[in-house]
């Protein structure tokens, strides 16, 4: 066996090159340890050294500058980290590094239930659409045409919030739609390209979605939809361009698919572009329409095996305890000087004479105040393992009159007082929410309680525990917007129950 001259590189004094991990049409993708980040876990794809001329590298460094940018606006697209250019201007890029099944692998054995193939079709289309939307390159919006979409490009890692978290891998051949230069040459995996593709004309987003319909087929059935009489790139070019596709009946009789999905895979295996979807829009209304639920937080303690997005356990309304002897204390407590003046929240621990009490501290108009005195209260935690372990702490106020008040707060797990809250959240199994007005910071001017639903208590505890051996592969704040993203989709939800309950009480999800 040829010993791998890579292996244990350093590569500009940073990445170490630890094994071989995957290979394509560009090069080799290889497991690192980012050394100057303590050994943190990365991804380094290096150009074939056979592949070196001006083309080919300008190519991959284009390609390292779309998934940096797409990785940025979309949490479906693996995300670009570093560029650089090792030993005889070979470049290689840093990409997170994913521990998971490719999509093709998932597929090999069996098909998947409708329920997973919803949940991981619809994040492939979030991560395709946001691709089609295009980045700015130079000044200019320039869309993406990713060009070889196929189940061994699509990687599934598990995911607490979500349950699965698809990203969508190798870029080496997008197209950028802005080009001036029309390449007439091939590029692609036979068995899933559109028939414009095959026959080397100019593409747009509706290829990808011919490959997605490709794709979706095999993935509900086992099989593809079209097969070549010669494995080769003419047999493949005469299936794709005059083969009528397969049936879902003629395949399987005994799958029952809901009509409306097995209409909208088949017109994205149409052979004019035109009796396509014409956006990948299009396709993500069908699916959220198969499964109302989806844009909602998926309950974190669900094995993973069940990928089905779920609305959030609401209990129904339960008396709110009395207020306890620590009233007194609540109310004697100031406004802390270093905290500005103005409409924010933010959780603290109080020490009491007794026990450790989780609060969360709210600042607004005086007027405000006195609206959510009676209101109905709502919990919920959501938790992000990756790029950053973080968990959102999301309260929400609500009464008829005034609608709701959200008082979302971050928690991040790789701090001390961060796990030192979610802990005692957990413990505690409720917390208490402090309301300081803005004309008169000195004193509390309300207190409410919180109850916290038992299984997210035990899922608190859990989540620090599990921090403490999770790696930070990115800055918090980009789990902040992932999680901000997740509380937007989850509102709607959330307010149509809220608004059917009666005022005044205390309910947790």
């Amino acid at each position: 066996m040829t010993k791998d001259p890579n292996k244990n590189r350093l590569l500009a004094n940073r990445y170490q090159l630890v094994e071989l991990i995957g290979k394509g049409a560009m090069g080799q993708v290889y497991q690192a340890h980012d050394m100057l980040l303590g050994g943190v876990t990365v991804a380094v794809k290096l150009l074939s050294q056979e592949l070196l001329n001006h083309k080919r590298r300008d190519r991959f460094m284009r390609e390292a500058t779309i998934c940096a940018l797409l990785g940025e606006k979309s949490i479906h697209i693996v995300r670009v980290k570093d560029y650089g250019l090792y030993e005889t201007e070979m470049p290689f890029y840093v990409m997170e590094y994913l521990q998971g099944e490719n999509l093709k692998d998932i597929i090999k054995t069996r098909p998947l239930p409708l329920s997973r193939f919803l949940s991981l079709s619809r994040q492939i289309c979030l991560g395709l659409q946001c691709a089609h939307k295009g980045v700015v390159i130079e000044g200019t919006l320039c869309p993406i045409i990713h060009r070889d979409i196929k189940p061994s490009n699509i990687f599934v890692i598990p995911d607490t919030t979500l349950g699965e978290l698809l990203k969508i891998l190798d870029f080496g051949i997008a197209k950028v739609k802005s080009d001036n230069a029309q390449n007439n040459s091939f590029m692609g995996t036979p068995a899933y390209c559109s028939p414009e593709q095959m026959a080397g004309k100019e593409l747009d987003n509706r290829s990808d979605i011919y490959s997605l319909g490709v794709m979706m087929f095999e993935m509900l059935t086992g099989s593809r939809p079209l097969k070549a009489t010669i494995n080769s790139l003419e047999g493949w070019s005469k299936a794709h361009q005059h083969q009528p596709p397969k049936s879902f009946d003629s395949v399987n009789s005994a799958l029952k698919l809901p009509k409306v999905l097995e209409n909208i895979v088949m017109s994205c295996l149409a052979k004019v572009p035109g009796d396509r979807p014409q956006k990948v829009s299009e396709i993500l209304e069908v699916l959220e329409s198969l499964d109302p639920s989806f844009g909602q937080s998926r309950q974190p303690d669900l094995p993973i095996t069940n990928t089905r997005s779920q609305l959030p356990v609401i209990y129904e309304p339960t008396q709110t305890p009395a207020p306890s002897s620590n009233e007194d204390i609540y109310r004697q407590t100031s406004w802390p000087q270093d905290k500005p003046l103005a409409e924010i929240v933010f959780p603290y621990l109080l020490s009491t004479n007794r026990q450790i009490i989780p609060t969360l501290w709210i600042m607004l108009s005086k007027q405000e105040i006195e609206n959510r005195r009676t209101t109905t209260r709502y919990n919920q935690f959501l938790f992000l393992m990756s790029p950053h372990p973080m968990i959102l702490w999301i309260t929400a106020l609500y009464n008829n009159q005034h609608g709701p008040r959200w008082l979302p707060c971050y928690l991040d797990l790789k701090t001390r007082l961060g796990q030192e809250i979610a802990r005692t959240l957990g413990e505690t199994g409720s917390y208490r929410l402090l309301f300081f007005p803005l004309e008169e910071p000195q004193h509390c001017a309300n207190v409410m309680i919180s109850m916290i639903a038992p299984a997210q208590c035990q899922l608190l505890q859990q989540w620090v525990i599990n921090s403490q051996t999770l790696i930070s592969v990115a800055d918090s704040t980009m789990s902040k917007i992932v999680l901000k993203q997740e509380l937007d989709k989850l509102k709607p939800k959330i307010l149509m129950k809220l608004s059917a309950m009666q005022r005044g009480a205390d309910i947790s999800g």
